[in-house]
């Protein structure tokens, strides 16, 4: 028996986003990577996102435009076979997370709009986490300042 691949585009946050809100995120430009604990992420823009953040937002006191778009994907972290000196590699992609800027459709979370996607791989199907567009929302208030994002655009 053949099961049929899931197509991803198709799969949604329950009164939420959608992954096909995304597409096209595999090709984004980096903003920037991170690791908390056994997790490796890397965090990218659309460009709406990267020409913001090229112009100075959020620390020049402008926020984010609508249309502004960011995934962040996580893998577990594992320690590179092949590299001379220590290097910690992506290993497993565990989930994928979403946000959008769009005033009108998020206004009472800041404009921005959230969502996770679990990734099973003995499936290799994704799944929503929680629901509404505002899931991730409480946990970004934090960065308000920063117009609720937490991830700086680095010197390149």
């Amino acid at each position: 028996m053949v099961l049929a691949a899931q197509d991803k585009y198709a799969v949604q946050v329950p009164d939420g986003l959608s992954f096909s809100e995304f597409r096209g995120y595999e090709g984004w430009r980096t903003i920037a990577v991170s690791q908390a604990g056994d997790v490796i992420d890397v965090i990218l823009g659309n460009p709406v996102m990267i020409d913001a953040y090229q112009a100075g937002s959020p620390g020049n006191g402008k926020p984010f435009p609508d249309g502004a778009r960011m995934a962040k994907i996580h893998w577990t972290a594992k320690r590179s076979e092949d590299a001379p000196a220590p290097t910690i590699v992506p290993d497993v992609l565990k989930n994928i997370d979403f946000m959008v800027k769009d005033s009108r459709r998020f206004p009472d979370s800041g404009g921005w709009g959230y969502a996770q996607f679990n990734y099973a791989p003995a499936s290799d199907t994704f799944s929503p986490e929680g629901s509404g567009a505002g899931c991730g929302a409480a946990c970004h208030t934090i960065a308000r300042a920063k117009d609720f994002v937490f991830t700086a655009y680095p010197k390149r």
